[in-house]
């Protein structure tokens, strides 16, 4: 579901960037983005996103440890999440795919904006 490579984007302009290249990529939100900047910022960015891209994007909201941050995510329509296994994970999970929604416990690796532009896919992940 998440093509790489995976590009870390905090803002609307990184997210345009990162899809102007025009392959296939993962945007990846910044560590905690659900609680910080909210679901709704995240889908907004991302959907924008896609309005302007070539390529296939997919996108991972970081949810932290904070599975109430997770559901409001899925209730908002983000697809992919990241959300850190502890109480709440498994049920999170089924929503998650009851809505063809995929749920990591753990960030991928990922590259800077910076590395996606140049070109070099093979950039060491941050």
């Amino acid at each position: 579901m998440f093509p790489a490579p995976v590009v870390l984007v905090g803002d609307h302009a990184a997210a345009i960037a990162a899809v102007g290249v025009g392959r296939p990529v993962t945007l990846l939100s910044p560590p905690g983005a659900a609680g910080r900047l909210g679901a709704l910022w995240w889908w907004v960015l991302a959907e924008a996103a896609r309005a302007r891209a070539s390529a296939p994007v997919a996108d991972l909201l970081d949810c932290a440890d904070a599975p109430g941050h997770a559901m409001a995510a899925l209730r908002c329509g983000c697809r992919g999440l990241v959300l850190a296994r502890g109480p709440g994970f498994a049920r999170v999970a089924a929503a998650a795919a009851s809505l063809g929604a995929e749920v990591l416990d753990s960030r991928p690796p990922a590259m800077t904006i910076l590395d996606w532009r140049a070109g070099d896919a093979r950039a060491a992940p941050r």
